[in-house]
């Protein structure tokens, strides 16, 4: 997103697959610095939320996918 760029700033655009076309996720994909992964997994009982970082240009990071918890105050956290 260059203009978040120009700016200095950080954008968060969320995007659900299938309400776009292929190409167009694949474009908006492209355009960012990062792409981040949520899913929930409900094969688990209870189900879980999962979080990963798919992409990110110029970063080192760990792309495996991550459990988030949500505590009884909504505070979410990481976990392994």
């Amino acid at each position: 997103m260059p203009r978040a760029m120009a700016f200095q700033s950080t954008r968060i655009i969320g995007l659900v697959r299938g309400l776009h076309s292929d190409w167009a996720f694949k474009q908006l994909e492209l355009a960012a610095e990062g792409v981040i992964d949520f899913k929930l997994d409900e094969s688990a009982d209870p189900a879980t939320n999962l979080i990963r970082i798919r992409s990110m240009r110029d970063v080192n990071f760990d792309g495996r996918w991550r459990q988030l918890r949500i505590g009884k105050n909504f505070e979410v956290t990481l976990g392994e």
